[in-house]
């Protein structure tokens, strides 16, 4: 296993849209294990592939909390199936925009279509953080960041304060 670099806004690879993948193989499975290494080493609970300049539709998530089992859930060419009517409203952050949050209004459950670690048709039914998370992941495989969903004027202060961190991070 590997860790991989994690691009961060705004590199172009972010705003691209994914492929589907057209078989798991060993040479995805590789890439699975080295985006979960990367995504436990950055301290997150999910990671897509466009995060670390890949173009494939896969996405790793684990909501485990510190101290419980890991719990890693792998997805190639997820699709949202179904969503609840009802919304939530949540703070996400990113390891593509780093130390920056905000809250995001995202339907509160979703229905997940993937094929998993081992290439198997599966269905998830997310609800609560897991689907805030897994929406966040979905939303990279299209070249979308969180920051897409604020309202012009939030997007345009979270990004000037990220900034100005970037410059003390340099």
């Amino acid at each position: 296993m590997a860790k991989l670099k994690v691009y961060e806004y705004p590199h172009p690879v972010l705003k691209q849209k994914a492929e589907k993948v057209a078989v798991v193989d060993d040479e995805l499975r590789r890439l699975f294990d080295d985006m979960l290494e990367t995504m436990y080493a950055e301290n997150g609970c999910g990671l897509a592939a466009p995060q670390v300049g890949i173009l494939k539709r896969m996405v790793v998530i684990d909501i485990a909390r510190e101290g419980e089992k890991p719990a890693p859930i792998f997805m190639a060419n997820p699709e949202i199936v179904w969503a609840s009517d009802e919304y939530e409203v949540c703070e996400e952050g990113c390891l593509s925009v780093p130390e920056m949050r905000a809250e995001v209004e995202r339907p509160a459950r979703v229905k997940i279509r993937y094929l998993d670690y081992d290439g198997q048709e599966c269905e998830l039914a997310a609800e609560d953080f897991l689907a805030v998370a897994a929406q966040h992941e979905l939303d990279h495989l299209d070249g979308i960041l969180y920051i897409d969903h604020l309202s012009r004027l939030k997007r345009q202060m979270l990004l000037k304060k990220y900034k100005k961190s970037q410059k003390t991070r340099a």
